[in-house]
């Protein structure tokens, strides 16, 4: 009789996700809490200057992007990060690698079910905590379906959401003040480059696809293609909308809003822009927790096929190929994740994970350069290289020195914890054969 499960391999997950799906992915696990809660909160720590914070991310975050893309042609493996670090630095930072982004794609994904939360009680007189936990149930299940069914509900609800943003904040041009913007910089450049920190979460998702990697159709050109054209996209929305809240809401309301979007279009829509923001925020939460979990749980899946944590993590469906055990354990972490961390921590301890793996994913491209002079020879290369990657490992170990000691700390621990997970486990795993 059948289990309806099996042993997964390499081989068994199917190739299903396509350019647009690339595409929406990406897009979609960039465009949620980032834009829909944290203007407010960085607003009252750099004021108008938040724009400029945005852009910084952006342009360090850019290189590791190029690299990850170059990577991924080569290396289309389920894990993305955790595989590049492994192949290029050996399993010790592997472990790092793969736990820091597991952790961080997770955190983000909490993130956004706690701002899906608060911005349904516009609709829904339910505590947000309790909405946040139903819909991480259902995101959990629709992974469980498969992943075309991921990549099809991403590409429906992104294309609605960057039309209604496009849409909103267009309309919203007319309604700006200039003296809104001044004085630009209230609290020095520094709060400038700290905040830049704090608010790098918003391009989390940018490498989401690169987890995903084994089950996409031709990844030499639809991976390198498609992350290029969703961080454009993501880009010229996030500049407008941004633009446009700081420019139609007073300084005192927005930074106090944990809804600044909805608050600006109030601003200039009345009630209809408080109800075209929430649904738009509504469909951001949901493309970013959709892909954060299918996201996440190839970690597990990947780093288990490596002996680096136990082999039931590969166990899959026999229909949909879906590796429910990572699934599982990921829905659960973040259900936990949801009902026990404090938001701004969340945000910043996240953050400091994300910086972490995107620095290790610069230096995999330069080693693995430099290992295979030879015989290297990508579908896609990033420009400039070594000196792009360095431009963005200095970058961003500045946002980490601004992050909070705390967040550094915990940050920190994770790590320490990772490599000894990696020396005890290995060690037990060898005795055990």
């Amino acid at each position: 009789m059948s289990t309806g499960s099996e042993k997964v391999s390499g081989s068994l997950l199917r190739r299903e996700l396509r350019l647009i799906d690339v595409i929406t992915i990406t897009t979609g696990s960039m465009i949620s809490s980032g834009l829909f809660v944290i203007p407010g909160i960085a607003f009252s720590r750099v004021g108008p200057a938040v724009l400029l914070s945005y852009l910084l991310a952006a342009l360090i975050a850019l290189p590791t992007m190029l690299s990850a893309a170059e990577l991924a042609t080569t290396m289309p493996k389920a894990g993305g990060v955790y595989f590049f670090v492994n192949k290029s630095m050996g399993p010790g930072f592997g472990a790092i690698a793969g736990f820091a982004r597991w952790f961080s794609i997770s955190l983000k994904s909490s993130f956004s079910l706690i701002g899906l939360g608060v911005y349904s009680a516009v609709f829904i007189q339910i505590s947000p905590i309790y909405i946040s936990i139903a819909f991480c149930i259902l995101f959990i299940i629709i992974n469980m379906r498969g992943i075309r069914l991921v990549g099809k509900t991403q590409t429906l609800l992104t294309g609605f959401l960057t039309g209604l943003l496009l849409f909103i904040s267009l309309y919203g041009l007319t309604s700006i003040s200039a003296e809104r913007f001044v004085p630009f910089a209230p609290y020095g450049p520094g709060s400038i480059l700290a905040t830049a920190g704090f608010i790098f979460i918003s391009y989390g998702g940018m490498l989401s696809i690169t987890g995903l990697a084994e089950e996409v159709k031709q990844p030499k050109t639809n991976i390198p293609l498609g992350m290029l054209i969703a961080l454009g996209l993501t880009g010229i929305v996030y500049t407008l909308v941004i633009f446009v809240v700081i420019g139609t809401l007073e300084p005192n309301i927005l930074q106090d809003s944990l809804t600044p979007v909805a608050d600006g279009a109030a601003a200039y829509l009345g009630r209809n822009g408080v109800i075209l923001t929430t649904i738009a925020a509504l469909l951001a939460f949901v493309t970013t927790a959709n892909a954060g979990i299918a996201s996440a749980s190839r970690y597990p899946l990947a780093m288990s096929r490596d002996r680096l944590i136990p082999s039931f993590f590969q166990n899959s469906l026999a229909q949909t190929h879906v590796p429910y055990m990572s699934t599982l354990f990921t829905g659960g972490f973040i259900l936990a994740a949801i009902m026990w961390l404090k938001l701004e921590m969340l945000v910043e301890v996240a953050s400091s994970l994300l910086i972490l793996t995107y620095i290790l994913t610069n230096l995999a491209v330069i080693i693995i350069r430099k290992q295979n002079k030879e015989t290297y020879r990508p579908a896609f290369r990033a420009p400039f290289c070594p000196w792009l990657q360095i431009f963005s490992i200095a970058g961003l170990l500045l946002l980490v020195v601004k992050t909070g000691a705390l967040s550094v700390l915990i940050s920190f621990i994770l790590v320490a914890v990772s490599y000894i997970w990696y020396r005890y486990y290995t060690r037990v795993s060898r005795e055990d054969l």
